[in-house]
């Protein structure tokens, strides 16, 4: 625990994920929107990128629209194959 912790205080945190690499913010934030949104990112990098869609209205719409998208297609691949199908499939693997 770093001193600042002990006493209490809130650490600042910087908004940007990695090192942009030459990127603009935003440019580097949507780049990784899908590490965030799949939870591959460390948790440092999660509360930065959190950090900056609080204070960037077009990046948090993005991320809004992109978590929408994935909730529509989770939602529309439920279905499951027709059992012979399956049986077929798994024949052709372990054959």
């Amino acid at each position: 625990m770093s001193e600042q912790e002990r006493r209490g205080e809130a650490s600042v945190v910087k908004p940007i994920p990695h090192d942009t690499g030459g990127e603009n913010e935003c440019e580097h934030a949507l780049t990784h929107i899908y590490e965030y949104l799949d939870s591959e990112m460390t948790p440092e990098d999660e509360q930065r990128m959190r950090a900056h869609v609080a204070h960037c209205s077009p990046c948090l719409a993005e991320l809004s629209i992109e978590e929408l998208v994935k909730k529509l297609v989770r939602r529309s691949c439920s279905e499951r194959a027709p059992e012979t199908l399956r049986s077929r499939i798994r024949q052709q693997l372990f054959a």
